[in-house]
């Protein structure tokens, strides 16, 4: 009886560090439905895109934008917002990690547009308006475009700001534009408007909260930004 007790405590930690295990990689238990995903990759993929349909040479700039953002979500790019130097410009962390906001560097990168390069000239020439929330006293190129409040303060002086509300403004809903987010704990998100609409007739979006999705998680948490830049 004692041996069997013990086996049987075995298995249940067993099985408690593969659930741990498993969850710390993003993954789902076979057969488990993941809560952090109203859809499976191969659901996804089965949603049209309107963008994966035109033709290289006619992709526009949201296009590009929005195919920058897939690839992350495609590589399953591991969550990673831990300080790093990197080259400049043009700099970036390890191809298979980066924080949501590399999410968003990446794929504007992908359009020939450089945020790092941007976002550090234009707190070159006026570091006070940006948010003074790290005790900087000067603007360094290998953190400041990967801070959420860093990439506002730019979308904000030079994107043009539109409806935080998809439901009451759908049409100002366009794939590549940029969305944050607010978690209930405070902490600040972002991620890419897709052109792929989930079952709500809202579009998914691709972002990084762990491993990088393309998912239905635009209403999933307060939106407190949406951006598109270069303004149309």
């Amino acid at each position: 009886m004692k041996y069997h007790r013990r086996l049987l405590i075995i298995l249940l930690i067993i099985l408690v560090l593969l659930f741990i295990a498993v969850n710390r990689q993003g993954l789902s238990l076979p057969g488990s439905k993941s809560p952090q995903n109203h859809f499976t990759t191969s659901k996804v993929e089965n949603i049209p895109s309107p963008v994966e349909s035109i033709p290289v040479d006619q992709l526009t700039t949201p296009d590009l934008i929005l195919l920058g953002a897939r690839q992350e979500a495609k590589n399953r790019t591991l969550y990673d917002a831990s300080y790093q130097v990197i080259a400049y410009p043009a700099g970036d962390v390890s191809p298979d990690r980066g924080a949501c906001t590399d999410v968003v560097i990446r794929a504007f990168r992908n359009a020939g547009i450089d945020l790092q390069q941007l976002i550090h000239e234009d707190m070159q020439q006026d570091f006070s308006n940006y948010p003074t929330n790290w005790g900087l006293n000067a603007p360094d190129p290998n953190i400041d475009h990967r801070r959420v409040p860093n990439q506002v303060t730019f979308l904000k002086h030079y994107g043009q700001k539109l409806s935080l509300d998809p439901v009451q403004y759908p049409e100002d809903w366009k794939w590549g534009d940029v969305v944050y987010w607010r978690f209930a704990n405070g902490d600040e998100h972002c991620g890419i408007v897709s052109d792929r609409l989930g079952s709500d007739n809202l579009p998914l979006v691709i972002h990084n909260a762990g491993v990088c999705r393309e998912e239905n998680a635009l209403l999933r948490w307060e939106v407190t930004g949406h951006y598109r830049y270069p303004s149309q």
